[in-house]
């Protein structure tokens, strides 16, 4: 009886959890955001970091707005991005990755040197607005900027292929290359490949299943690796020295985002989520995702932010690990904040964006075909 009884309780458990776990709406998130985060001339604010601008908070806002067929937004966001980061013209000079205020006082560009990952996101968001919304504008400005990056951070490794280098200046050292696994989305190379063949994007983008394989630590993806021909990869920091500091953490957290959000149908998606166990592992016996990995690939203590959980959806999904994705769900939902409709305490910029990513993934607010393209509820 007492068994019987103890069976049911977890059955009744089980189906509260379920109940519970319901994903943010995407929607009503972005418009939060955006009234939180974004200025009136189209400059992401991240207040947590001095009411810094990088280009990745471009990035990701210029990809919400078309999500959310919201052209208003789009062109502030490009418009500011293009004068402010990349001296009024994104054809033909990389954005640089970050703006604010300087220890003079004055507001400008802070570090000229770009960031490939926000770069790659700023041209497929401009081709794909072109195709969604039939502006040949926005898609020659594109594909200009995809042919730039192919000439500035782009590089040809030996033993690995071509990769995408961190950005234009500094990750090529004299024996030795800095990458960042979190840095290349695959399904973001494989348009950038169907749109330009001859480019070096399918190169780029065949070396990724390798990179990640080999560079995650105990099934752990890492923030930053040391490439090195002949010895293979190590963890490292962002300036290359191979230190016990160097962690899988704020970055690497989306590298199991970008696989899970792979089309079931991509060849490459089983063969990325194989090499990434670790999380799923994890998980199993946790109600929160770490959030730093050693450079040995053993999690630490500190459970991450609410962040985490939602980037963790789309990969925990694609395991077909429901349970987890509920619980993830759950602990979301626990740090809503109504009146803001953020979440956190408080609520910060990066995990907004991945939470806009993880939910909007979930409710198919968007999805990505076969060739990498933007599949948008709005266009159907």
């Amino acid at each position: 009886m007492a068994g019987a009884m103890a069976g049911i309780l977890t059955w009744l458990g089980l189906l509260s959890s379920q109940a519970s776990a319901q994903s943010p709406d995407p929607t009503r998130l972005w418009q939060a955001y955006a009234n939180r985060f974004i200025s009136g001339d189209g400059r992401v604010i991240d207040p947590a970091r001095g009411s810094l601008t990088t280009s990745e908070g471009q990035s990701y806002a210029l990809f919400f707005a078309l999500v959310n067929n919201d052209r208003v937004h789009f062109d502030k966001l490009l418009t500011w991005t293009e004068s402010s980061l990349a001296a009024g013209d994104l054809a033909t000079r990389l954005p640089a990755w970050s703006w604010g205020k300087g220890k003079d006082g004055k507001w400008g560009v802070l570090d000229p040197n770009s960031a490939s990952d926000s770069d790659i996101w700023i041209a497929y968001d401009l081709i794909e607005a072109g195709r969604l919304w039939n502006n040949p504008h926005y898609t020659t400005l594109g594909r200009s900027l995809a042919s730039l990056i192919a000439r500035s951070e782009v590089a040809s490794i030996p033993g690995l292929g071509h990769a995408l280098l961190p950005g234009a200046v500094g990750f090529k050292l004299p024996h030795a290359w800095v990458l960042n696994p979190s840095y290349t989305p695959l399904f973001i190379l494989d348009r950038l490949a169907a749109i330009d063949p001859t480019g070096p994007w399918a190169g780029v983008g065949a070396s990724v299943p390798t990179l990640l394989e080999r560079s995650a630590r105990n099934g752990f993806a890492m923030d930053w690796v040391s490439y090195t021909s002949g010895e293979g990869f190590t963890p490292c920091m962002v300036n290359g020295s191979k230190t016990p500091a160097a962690v899988g953490s704020y970055d690497a957290i989306r590298v199991y985002l970008w696989a899970g959000m792979l089309p079931d149908s991509s060849p490459e998606k089983s063969k990325i989520l194989k090499s990434l166990p670790g999380m799923n592992i994890f998980l199993a016996q946790h109600g929160a995702p770490p959030e730093k990995i050693n450079n040995d690939g053993t999690p630490q203590a500190q459970a991450g932010p609410v962040g985490f959980s939602a980037a963790l959806v789309p990969y925990l999904k694609s395991l077909s690990n429901d349970p987890a994705v509920a619980q993830q769900l759950v602990r979301i939902k626990s740090q809503l904040d109504e009146k803001s409709n953020l979440y956190g305490t408080p609520p910060t910029y990066y995990d907004q964006n991945l939470i806009l990513f993880g939910s909007g993934w979930l409710e198919k607010s968007f999805q990505f075909g076969i060739s990498g393209e933007l599949l948008v509820r709005w266009s159907r």
